[in-house]
């Protein structure tokens, strides 16, 4: 791996934001590709601390100030990424179901999944029905969030009315939070269910054959 693109890779593991920030920049100037920068300095990165979370050499602070890096590159990269024609792994549409304003995990989600090189469409917290079914047609995936066990039928709802609104077939859903579990999932007819944001990620990229 050349060297300022181990430095990248490296200072998104140590979740340094500021050197992740002014290395892609030093990159991109001198000439690196962003697409290599992108998969091999940050995505690359990112999958590996996914593989620490996972292995528990990580925690969620870890996880958190890595994601943190990492979105400081996607700053600097995007305009280059857009330039160059650089698609992206998958779009896909994230919130907290209606009632629940429960955000943190939620947001750690999508920071792993930008992380992957997905386009992520970050709906917020109490999120309508109407908006995710109306955010099918954009995207891929939808990410369905719950913190509360009182909001966890919202989960179902969203799936029912994407049905009825003949959307269902055209996106994958995927579910988690807290007091969601596999056998919910698969009894609301969710794709699937991911306990952790490392492991949405390879649910993600899985369910689109990635």
């Amino acid at each position: 791996m050349q060297s300022v693109i181990h430095e990248i890779y490296q200072g998104i593991l140590d979740g340094q934001h500021v050197l992740v920030g002014e290395r892609v920049r030093a990159a991109l100037n001198g000439g690196q590709a962003p697409a290599a920068v992108l998969e091999q300095g940050m995505i690359g990165s990112m999958a590996e601390v996914g593989r620490r979370y996972e292995t528990g050499e990580y925690y969620v602070p870890e996880m958190l100030l890595s994601a943190r890096a990492m979105q400081a590159g996607l700053a600097v990269i995007k305009p280059y990424l857009r330039e160059a024609d650089v698609k992206a792994t998958g779009r896909v549409a994230i919130g907290t179901v209606q009632g629940d304003l429960h955000d943190i995990g939620k947001s750690l989600v999508g920071m792993m999944l930008e992380g992957a090189g997905f386009e992520v469409l970050d709906l917020g917290t109490d999120v309508s029905v109407e908006r995710f079914v109306s955010a099918a047609d954009d995207v891929d995936v939808i990410g369905l969030s719950a913190l509360l066990t009182t909001t966890m039928p919202g989960m179902e709802a969203v799936i029912d009315a994407l049905q009825a609104a003949g959307k269902r077939a055209r996106v994958k859903v995927i579910v988690g939070g807290a007091p969601v579990t596999a056998s919910f999932a698969e009894s609301i007819g969710a794709d699937g269910y991911a306990p952790d944001a490392s492991r949405a990620v390879r649910l993600t990229l899985n369910l689109l054959g990635r």
